[in-house]
């Protein structure tokens, strides 16, 4: 055993762990954050992602080790109590998940873009999200609400954000080139 120390969501841990646990197994059953999920232990679905020292990192390919002396949040720590972080919120309003299964690692690694880049295009969004899977989606919703998230949090208040002017979210609009067999209703 190695023993380690670690603030994770703002606090300090000290344990013992095996030096090849991996940090998203030491989080999950060590520490309880059962918020990181394991997707497929290989680094491919990004469903794991967490902020190490400020960076998104896919927790299945980092050892809980590595993590000593470190600072880690993880989705449960993005909130303030009961305030979801803005990219939490525009997720929810934009319907960017449906299973939710990659949901924790999206919004994990869409604030990590944040930081970097406050006011992403489209492409932008889907390049910072690229190590990231989902297999409901088809990702049009999840770089919605990016964007949307990107407005709120530079303080944008204009149309371009999502908002229709009174307030109320404006339906996404059907990309029928991508899914010709959905029909359009005026």
């Amino acid at each position: 055993m190695t023993p380690i120390t670690v603030r994770v969501d703002g606090a300090a841990y000290t344990d013992d762990v095996e030096p090849r646990t991996l940090l998203v197994h030491y989080l999950r059953e060590q520490l309880g954050k059962v918020g990181t999920v394991v997707g497929c232990d290989t680094s491919n679905c990004g469903a794991c992602t967490v902020h190490l020292d400020g960076e998104a990192v896919k927790s299945c390919t980092v050892l809980a080790v590595q993590a000593d002396g470190c600072e880690v949040t993880t989705i449960e720590g993005v909130a303030r109590g009961a305030v979801l972080h803005p990219v939490q919120k525009a997720f929810h309003e934009m319907h960017g998940l449906q299973c939710g299964y990659c949901t924790p690692g999206m919004i994990m690694a869409s604030i990590d873009l944040l930081k970097d880049n406050p006011d992403p295009s489209e492409d932008e969004v889907r390049e910072g999200i690229e190590g990231n899977l989902c297999r409901c989606t088809g990702y049009q919703n999840i770089v919605r609400a990016v964007q949307h998230a990107a407005a709120e949090m530079r303080g944008d208040t204009s149309a371009s954000n999502g908002h229709s002017g009174n307030g109320h979210v404006r339906p996404a609009v059907v990309d029928t080139a991508a899914a010709p067999h959905v029909a359009v209703q005026a």
